[in-house]
């Protein structure tokens, strides 16, 4: 097999694409249950039990082993992160929060994402790694902010907000560890299937009064249980796995942009020229950080330096 002269390049374009595909999420969520009327835990819940159906003909189909052992820790950590608390408390969030104000959690979630991928991983990012990626954070928090109007007092939707960027951050880095020994669809698809009883069950309970709902709303419904939910892992994790994972997180910098521009689109929220700034704040800022990536400390390229010399 012939291997990729450019795996970090790889790895950030697949990032780029799980980006992209997440980045319809929040203004779709906002859209299935604030404007089209579908209860939040029928939406966070049952999205996932979309999602779960289709990992489960996927895994049979592909024939796909079992996890083994403490892999099964893993996936366990995943489907808490991504498939159960991310969505779930997204979607009681964005009930009273708009699409603009939920950006915030994607604005936080890279740097977030980037401290556990660090702590879980042992990767070493250069100080000026860190540095831009505070940058980022802070100019892409700034970003969103303006365009809610402020953030004002802490609010309940608030405190979920940061509940489900807490929940990811853990999801996306397990994840992306986990993706380089079962294989990038292969992580997220366990993690649903796992998750599916539980799901299944908030699902029933969501959907208890009726969920009624609009066409645009079950549509929105549709992307966030097929896309969302499982093919845009696909991507993101694979992008995860080829890594530098610090790295590739920080692509995620650039989620708020496209969020609010979807919102724009599809809620009618205006942009103006503080969309655009920021905006190029924002990508600026992701783009330092990226080629700031986490390399090799010095002790460790010696000691691989020494080995090549002695196999010689």
């Amino acid at each position: 097999m012939i291997s990729d002269p450019h795996p970090v390049r790889s790895g950030l374009l697949w990032g780029l694409l799980g980006v992209l595909a997440f980045s319809f999420t929040v203004p779709f969520t906002r859209v299935a249950v604030s404007e089209g009327g579908l209860p939040p835990l029928f939406v966070g819940a049952g999205r996932a039990v979309v999602a779960a159906l289709l990992a489960a003909i996927a895994l049979v189909v592909t024939r796909q082993a079992l996890p083994r052992g403490r892999q099964w820790v893993g996936v366990g950590v995943v489907a808490l992160g991504v498939v159960i608390g991310f969505p779930v408390l997204t979607s009681f969030a964005l009930t009273t929060s708009s699409a603009s104000h939920g950006a915030v959690v994607i604005a936080v979630l890279p740097a977030a994402t980037a401290v556990v991928a660090v702590w879980r991983t042992g990767e070493r990012p250069p100080p000026a790694f860190w540095l831009a990626a505070a940058v980022g954070a802070v100019c892409a928090v700034a970003f969103a902010v303006v365009q809610g109007g402020g953030l004002g007092a802490l609010r309940l939707s608030d405190l979920l907000l940061f509940g489900a960027v807490i929940a990811a951050a853990v999801g996306y880095a397990e994840g992306g560890l986990l993706s380089r020994e079962l294989g990038a669809w292969q992580t997220i698809s366990w993690a649903l299937v796992v998750a599916a009883p539980f799901m299944l069950a908030l699902t029933a309970f969501g959907a208890r009064g009726g969920v009624g709902g609009t066409a645009p709303a079950w549509w929105s419904f549709a992307y966030l249980g097929v896309v969302s939910m499982f093919l845009g892992f696909f991507a993101w994790y694979r992008g995860l796995a080829i890594g530098p994972m610090a790295s590739v997180s920080q692509v995620q910098l650039a989620q708020p942009v496209f969020g609010i521009a979807w919102a724009a689109l599809l809620l009618g929220e205006p942009i103006g020229w503080s969309t655009v700034l920021g905006g190029f704040a924002v990508i600026a800022a992701g783009a330092l950080a990226v080629r700031t990536r986490a390399r090799p400390r010095r002790d460790q390229r010696s000691a691989s330096n020494s080995r090549t010399v002695t196999k010689r």
